[in-house]
């Protein structure tokens, strides 16, 4: 039986994809640099200074990662104080309250910083559904290691076989895999060039996981 839900939150609770795609190539453009589109989708998952010391391992920067994260969370504040484009995902209330409301504990893993995640669950109301929040920015090694759904898990008190990882990117599947845990892939238009072949099941409609279709989807 589930008993608990981890879930990714860009892209899978809120969709902060255009406000972080519009930060991180202002960044790019700060240091000049060209990131294409195959580089800069293989950062999905990924925490900010992970990425910010791959670019500057690629492009052989003289700049620190510390200054490109930042450059990047310098712009992202401004548009997330500034931009209309943020909202949460469609649906993706209704299946935590779902949840919720059938006793199910749900965790919040992100690669996001715990600040970027505290901004989104104020400004969302998020808190009361959730018993405990980790940031991949806090650990040592990011998405796709399997580090922040492993501690996810421990956290909540129940085997790795009662809960689910809800993710959106190829490495979140990875690390969930990687952990041992039930993944569904969440795909939606938000979500591009991302592998799902590793998810225990995909999606493209919350409803297909709600608790009354449990027993179609999770399987332990």
């Amino acid at each position: 039986m589930l008993k608990a839900v981890l879930f990714d939150m860009d892209g899978v609770i809120v969709d902060t994809e255009p406000l972080h795609r519009k930060a991180y190539h202002q960044m790019f453009k700060d240091v000049n640099i060209d990131v294409n589109s195959e580089l800069y989708e293989s950062f999905t998952g990924q925490s900010t200074i992970n990425i910010c010391k791959r670019l500057v391992d690629h492009f052989r920067l003289i700049d620190t990662p510390e200054h490109l994260m930042h450059l990047k969370r310098k712009h992202y504040k401004y548009l997330f104080e500034n931009d209309d484009e943020l909202a949460l995902i469609d649906g993706v209330l209704d299946l935590i309250k779902d949840y919720h409301s059938n006793d199910i504990t749900l965790v919040v893993a992100s690669s996001a910083s715990m600040n970027g995640i505290n901004q989104i669950f104020k400004r969302f109301n998020l808190d009361k559904y959730f018993k405990g929040k980790f940031s991949g920015a806090d650990l040592k090694k990011s998405k796709p290691h399997p580090e922040i759904f492993t501690k996810a898990a421990n956290f909540t008190g129940f085997n790795t076989s009662e809960c689910m990882v809800i993710e959106d990117s190829t490495n979140g599947i990875k690390a969930a895999r990687a952990a041992g845990i039930f993944c569904t892939a969440f795909k939606s238009e938000h979500s591009t060039g991302q592998d799902y072949s590793l998810a225990n099941i995909v999606v493209s409609d919350f409803k297909e996981i709600s608790v009354s279709n449990q027993n179609n989807f999770f399987i332990n």
